[in-house]
């Protein structure tokens, strides 16, 4: 059977970062999913394009998609695949967002692929390689005072709803750290931490899809990344994820934890 390589995420999420630049800034067609979560016919025509090459070179692949769902195949090599990361900065012309892939074996992820289409840059890492931005390898801060760092985090669309809304994190952290960003897409805020940009990232209730590519690209630059009670699983749907520099995982689990 043929196996995917680095250079299939690469090459097939700069294709979709393509089809999202050319159609940035257009009228384009937004729904709802839910009362604040959008979807456009961009993420539907990013998708069809990813699904379709991963169809046409691993066919008997398994694919998990956020707009499609679950495309049946063997359960041994499993895709991830979000194709707009940002969708309600995409729609508001905000130009943060991003194409995120990754591909799993045996159940551990071996490849990983972001792309920021608008900068052109491309995030990536294979296990037990590094992680790379733009082909030069990246690596976390060395920060190691919670009071001197930049965070990020994002807030779940059901956050009118649901009792967990990370707004008491927000504020612990506010109180604490140099500053806090919110991107709108956590696909970028893993990779940020990964290029040292960002000290740490957390948020709540994030599916496979958002974080299978990030999170790899993160470890792989040097993160440690967990639940945000510092377990291992950060993987289960919906689930938390904590990823921080090492000097800096633990003071964020002890905020997270009070």
């Amino acid at each position: 059977m043929i196996q995917p390589s680095i250079s299939d995420l690469e090459l097939m999420a700069r294709g979709a970062g393509e089809i999202l630049r050319a159609s940035y800034g257009t009228d384009i067609e937004v729904s709802h999913k839910g009362e604040i979560d959008l979807v456009t016919d961009v993420d539907h025509r990013s998708e069809s394009y990813l699904i379709s090459e991963i169809r046409r070179r691993f066919p008997e692949h398994r694919i998990f998609s956020e707009e499609s769902g679950e495309q049946l195949g063997q359960d041994q090599h499993v895709w991830f695949v979000d194709p707009l990361d940002g969708t309600v900065n995409y729609a508001h012309h905000v130009p943060v967002f991003a194409v995120s892939i990754a591909y799993q074996q045996d159940g551990a992820l071996w490849f990983g692929a972001v792309y920021d289409p608008m900068r052109d840059e491309m995030f990536s890492a294979q296990y037990g390689e590094g992680a790379r931005l733009n082909g030069k390898p990246i690596r976390v801060s060395s920060t190691f005072r919670l009071d001197r760092s930049l965070l990020a985090t994002g807030f779940a669309y059901d956050i009118r709803t649901h009792p967990e809304k990370n707004l008491d994190h927000f504020s612990r952290f506010s109180l604490r750290c140099q500053g806090i960003r919110r991107l709108g897409s956590a696909a970028m805020d893993l990779c940020y931490v990964a290029a040292g940009r960002y000290d740490g990232f957390w948020e709540l209730r994030l599916n496979a899809w958002d974080v299978a590519a990030g999170a790899l690209i993160a470890v792989e630059a040097g993160a440690i990344v967990t639940d945000i009670h510092g377990k291992p699983d950060y993987f289960s749907q919906p689930q938390s994820i904590l990823a921080a520099n090492p000097s800096l995982h633990a003071q964020m689990i002890d905020v997270l934890q009070e």
